[in-house]
């Protein structure tokens, strides 16, 4: 039987394998490692404190995800194949790991987060200056 997410450990394990997951994956791997170039060493623990904060309610992660997603978007397709394909490789790692109810809660937090994301991205005008949102 699977443990449920208790701690910061089990979320690194899901971020760590998650994102490995995405890197594997033809469709949004590439937005990662090509457009983004995203430097893992310094993501990663971004992303633990991210989830962290999600899920424990811990104020620990300092950053604006939106802000970085619109300059991605402005470089690459963000459509909602790709926050499907997204959400479809987050709730299979988190299927594949684990069990429970933080289980199930981050996978409602991560489908808001990214059909939220989703939203924003496809409701903002090109020629609109972000920063002054």
């Amino acid at each position: 039987m699977k443990s449920d997410i208790n701690n910061r450990n089990d979320i690194i394990i899901l971020v760590d394998t998650f994102y490995n997951n995405v890197q594997q994956n033809n469709l949004i791997g590439p937005i990662f490692t090509e457009v983004a170039k995203v430097d893992w060493s310094h993501h990663l623990p971004k992303m633990y404190d991210f989830w962290e904060s999600i899920l424990f309610g811990k104020a620990i992660y300092k950053g604006n995800p939106m802000l970085t997603h619109f300059d991605l978007q402005k470089k690459a397709n963000l459509d909602k194949q790709e926050f499907d394909t997204w959400k479809g490789i987050f709730f299979k790692t988190v299927d594949d790991l684990f069990e429970g109810e933080n289980a199930e809660m981050i996978k409602q937090k991560a489908k808001s987060i990214a059909d939220l994301m989703h939203f924003k991205l496809s409701s903002i005008s090109p020629n609109i200056n972000i920063k002054s949102q």
